[in-house]
């Protein structure tokens, strides 16, 4: 066997043809990415943009210009936790506890980050944190955003949200318009495919940038990394993956994560990427590869033996794996769907996995009049105004809130430990 194995090692002449192809002169697919890197002023300019972008001062002071009433929000939002309104960890293990709490042990090195999406408005995170406050409840330390960027650079949500991530402690990812389910951010179609969400069959096309959208894709990302420090965006194809470990091994400091819609679904799939990740990663062993969303169908095995070689490969603090929990109720998977009991046998063993909430807990769905459906990531925030259907869709993320302290209290009891918002569980 061992001789075997022998030949699937990859030789040195094959890895200098590849990067013989990076070296070529005439070679569209590299000079076409580094245009557009000098565009924005080359790598270095393009993180001191962002960086000094990312400053809470330089955003606010933008908000006012564009949204001066979120500012209260935020303000309210940063007293909150200056006063300590929210439950600390400890106060958290005794309200689930009881007196038991001063006496168990918490396994901290397989901490589970508490992970909630989509977070689509601004006002749902503020109706979050009065609820987290009321209930004693905790708030996520990840959240996710699948909003149109453009619509939400126009209404301020942008802005506040990006603000209000640094006030609460937790890590964001947005989602460029450069996707495949609508127009890109010009206007054009980008997947000749889909006539939008109502076609998502046309996924089995091929989901994402077709043809000269890989590029587009980099460029919509700089603009808004410069623009407003947007670090970290969703990634769903092969060859945006790709412009973005190159985009990072280039010297920007750029992140994405793995979107479900990938479909990593079995560790050779997963073996796949992650092996890309290592052959682009820095010298310094880092990747932009910072979440890894698998599959809906990927079970224990399969993520117990991706982390086996996301371990081998020096990526277990860096690369998270991303995993559903709940999904919603509607349009994207079989219910029901819960893999809270899975993640409980998970967490035991496996570092750095996340628990995503995309759902409420079926209970509490199948009795809601209007529930949380994947396809309302997609409309326009006027046609959901227009058909009053925005106070619905509080109700919805709110029933994730729920779900996710639902995940929480349930590793609490086995004695497994979370990451919430850590400006303010202390």
């Amino acid at each position: 066997m061992a001789d075997l194995k022998k030949k699937l090692l990859i030789s040195d002449d094959k890895l200098k043809t590849i990067n013989d192809f990076f070296l070529k002169e005439d070679n569209p697919l590299i000079n076409d990415l580094l245009a557009v890197v000098e565009k924005y002023g080359g790598v270095d300019e393009i993180n001191k943009k962002a960086n000094e972008a990312r400053q809470m001062d330089t955003l606010l002071a933008k908000l006012e210009k564009v949204k001066p009433e979120y500012i209260k929000d935020l303000n309210w939002l940063t007293e909150q936790r200056d006063n300590d309104a929210f439950i600390s960890l400890a106060d958290y293990r005794k309200k689930i506890l009881g007196d038991k709490a001063a006496t168990m042990t918490f396994n901290e090195s397989t901490a589970v980050t508490l992970e909630i999406s989509a977070c689509q408005y601004f006002p749902f995170l503020i109706a979050e944190a009065k609820k987290a406050i009321e209930n004693q409840d905790l708030m996520p330390a990840r959240y996710i955003r699948v909003r149109k960027m453009k619509e939400q650079e126009e209404d301020g949500d942008l802005l506040a949200m990006a603000v209000a991530m640094q006030i609460v402690g937790a890590s964001y990812v947005e989602t460029l318009d450069t996707k495949g389910t609508a127009p890109g951010p010009d206007g054009l179609p980008v997947n000749i495919h889909l006539g939008g969400p109502a076609t998502i069959t046309g996924y089995f096309g091929g989901v994402g940038q077709p043809n000269d959208f890989g590029i587009k894709w980099v460029d919509e990302f700089l603009y808004y990394y410069t623009k407003y420090g947007i670090k970290q965006v969703l990634n769903i194809n092969p060859g945006t993956v790709l412009l973005g470990y190159m985009l990072h091994k280039l010297g920007v400091d750029m992140e994405f994560k793995i979107s479900v819609y990938m479909g990593n679904d079995n560790p050779y799939g997963c073996f796949w990427t992650l092996m890309t990740a290592k052959l682009f990663s820095r010298e310094d062993g880092t990747s932009p590869l910072i979440g890894f969303n698998l599959s809906n169908s990927a079970n224990n095995e399969t993520i117990e033996a991706t982390a086996d070689f996301r371990k081998d490969f020096g990526f277990e603090d860096i690369v998270r794996f991303e995993h559903h929990i709940t999904e919603t109720y509607k349009s994207i998977v079989r219910q029901p769907y819960d893999r809270t009991d899975e993640l409980i046998e998970l967490a035991k063993t496996v570092k750095n996995v996340s628990a995503k909430h995309e759902g409420g807990k079926m209970a509490i769905e199948e009795k809601r009049e209007y529930q949380s459906d994947i396809l309302d990531y997609f409309r326009d925030k006027s046609e959901i105004i227009e058909s009053g259907d925005m106070d619905n869709m509080q109700i919805n993320y709110l029933d994730k809130h729920h779900s996710l302290n639902f995940t929480a209290e349930a590793l609490t009891k086995n004695g497994l430990c979370f990451i919430a918002a850590k400006n303010l569980h202390k």
